[in-house]
């Protein structure tokens, strides 16, 4: 089913914009548009044209069956690089591969990945000739291999959604001097009115960094800080970011910071509540799965990611909880400019759920320790291991992004284990944001928040016998199936609705008797499910393919407006 920005598409380039914002650099050669491919397997051999970044199993990237646990997957191109483009070296971007790759140019060896959400960097300059042959050679077993993969299944239905394989965010060429710049960290405090800015780069030295009219020296691997004369801070309401310019030698970036701080503190009635740049700030958001119908995990085009956060926006959304996936950087960079808090979940990963572990305690309130490892799909240490070295590569990858409000650890015991290792770890590697350890359920009784998920009964706000942050992380669900804008004859929700009026009344019993009046008790956040239909869910507020939206934003600005 084409989504309403099938014609949008460049079909030469699709999504060639500039994929990472804040590390920005004159060298750029866009790889995506026309691949080859093969699928080698036991039972099957297929080959033909893929369009990249949209993976195979999309309508757009081919619409084939997903691949499969013992089948390869080998994606091919040749490219050039302009006069003059070789600056000493040549880098390679995949920035997102699913699940794990081997890349080879000109026959040579030159990288490797395995976390399909996270970007792969190689190193080609050595293997550069005059034309040159870009080969991939992927596996994706989905759940058979433990790999992180979100709601990704061979076996797709109900909030389960079709296996994705291959290359499904844009590859990209930079080309960088002998000695340059690898990577940024950037760190706002807030209360002392200044930025910490570390420079890596793969060569000792001194970098300079510009900003608010100020130079100042870095010493490469070593903190500095930048101290604001007058701080504008960033928030949702106004999304103001200063411009950043570093340079080390012959290189030189630009990027940009903002200047925020969430945390959690007591409000005037000693009640725990999240907190923004020191105030109280109620997050009242929407889950985000990041779906399309044509595109599945891939975004059609940039205006696409805008238009789903500006439609959030013009409900009177201020958060969206990016739900087990890990989106390109430029949709982050649309949320930093355009004023949108997000709630990051690490994708979830494992061997097969037990349906027993992951629903019993929506009815129940029953939690398992989660050092039960066989009960949570995680006896195996190698991919519990695994889980942990991603779970510090996102925080990584993202760590500058200035909207980005909360870490997810583990939701509803998918994968879980562990959960007081990984939160005192998320910790100490971001002292800058809140952390729910685990929402919804199986909560190990740690960390300073409660994160709750409601479905099927009515919300009653309990406090916290910790005295923790109340978070009601998912609720809603109510499925309206439009006609014409399905995906599948057997729609998932979880409760019924006639239509948009029915809807809008709903939703309205549910606000302002149930939400609302929470908030005045100590519910500090609330997340509705969902922002778009996905797949045979078709509880989402838009659908599917973005054609219909299924209230008037108005009603919905109406309700949220009383939660500020």
């Amino acid at each position: 089913m084409f989504s309403k920005y099938h014609d949008h598409i460049n079909y030469e380039c699709p999504m060639s914009e500039y994929p990472r914002p804040q590390m920005r650099r004159e060298s750029y050669l866009c790889l995506n548009g026309t691949w080859t491919y093969l699928i080698k397997g036991k039972d099957r051999t297929l080959s033909g044209n893929a369009l990249v970044p949209f993976s195979l199993e999309s309508e757009l990237g081919g619409g084939i069956d997903p691949l499969k646990k013992n089948e390869l997957l080998i994606m091919e191109r040749e490219f050039v690089l302009p006069d003059l483009f070789n600056q000493g070296r040549v880098l390679l971007h995949l920035d997102g591969c699913d699940a794990s790759c081997d890349v080879f140019v000109n026959g040579q060896s030159v990288g490797t990945g395995d976390c399909g959400y996270l970007p792969v960097i190689c190193d080609i300059t050595k293997a550069l000739e005059d034309v040159n042959h870009l080969k991939i050679i992927i596996r994706d077993p989905t759940e058979a291999g433990g790999q992180p993969r979100g709601k990704q299944s061979s076996s797709p239905k109900g909030i389960w959604y079709t296996a994705q394989s291959g290359l499904w965010q844009t590859v990209w060429l930079e080309s960088v001097p002998e000695h340059y710049i690898e990577s940024i960290k950037l760190t706002p405090h807030y209360d002392e009115h200044q930025v910490e800015i570390l420079v890596r780069t793969n060569h000792s030295g001194t970098a300079l960094v510009e900003c608010d009219g100020q130079t100042i020296e870095c010493s490469v691997g070593l903190p500095s800080f930048l101290v604001l004369d007058h701080v504008h801070p960033w928030s949702v309401e106004d999304p103001y970011l200063y411009d950043l310019k570093i340079h080390f030698e012959q290189d030189s970036i630009e990027s940009y910071f903002g200047m925020r701080k969430f945390s959690i503190e007591e409000d005037e009635q000693g009640i725990k509540r999240l907190f923004l740049n020191n105030k109280p700030y109620f997050h009242t958001g929407v889950l985000d799965q990041g779906y399309m119908s044509d595109t599945l995990m891939s975004w059609p085009c940039d205006q696409a990611m805008i238009d789903d956060i500006m439609t959030a926006k013009s409900m009177g959304f201020n958060m969206l909880r990016k739900h087990i996936k890990v989106e390109p950087l430029r949709w982050y960079y649309h949320c930093d400019r355009l004023g949108m808090l997000v709630w990051q979940d690490m994708v979830s990963g494992g061997g097969p759920y037990n349906k027993f572990t992951i629903n019993l305690p929506l009815f129940t309130d029953i939690h398992y320790k989660d050092n039960i490892y066989w009960l949570f799909g995680r006896s195996s240490l190698m991919e519990r291991e695994k889980f942990i070295r991603d779970l510090k590569g996102m925080i990584d990858h993202l760590y500058n992004v200035p909207s980005i409000a909360m870490w997810v650890i583990f939701n509803e015991g998918w994968g879980q284990f562990d959960v007081s290792k990984a939160y005192e770890l998320v910790c100490s590697l971001d002292k800058t944001r809140t952390v729910i350890p685990c929402s919804g359920w199986h909560d190990q009784k740690i960390g300073n928040i409660r994160s709750w998920h409601v479905y099927f009964r009515p919300y009653k706000f309990k406090k916290d016998p910790l005295g923790r942050c109340v978070l009601l992380s998912e609720f809603g669900g109510y499925q309206l199936p439009v006609e014409g804008h399905l995906v599948n004859e057997d729609p998932y929700g979880y409760k019924d609705i006639k239509d948009s009026t029915h809807l809008e009344n709903e939703l309205k019993e549910l606000y302002e008797h149930q939400i609302i009046p929470a908030k005045e008790l100590g519910l500090s956040a609330s997340v509705f499910t969902q922002l778009t239909d996905v797949e045979r869910e078709v509880n989402g507020l838009m659908t599917y393919d973005r054609h219909v939206l299924k209230i008037n934003p108005d009603v919905m600005m109406k309700l949220n407006r009383q939660l500020y």
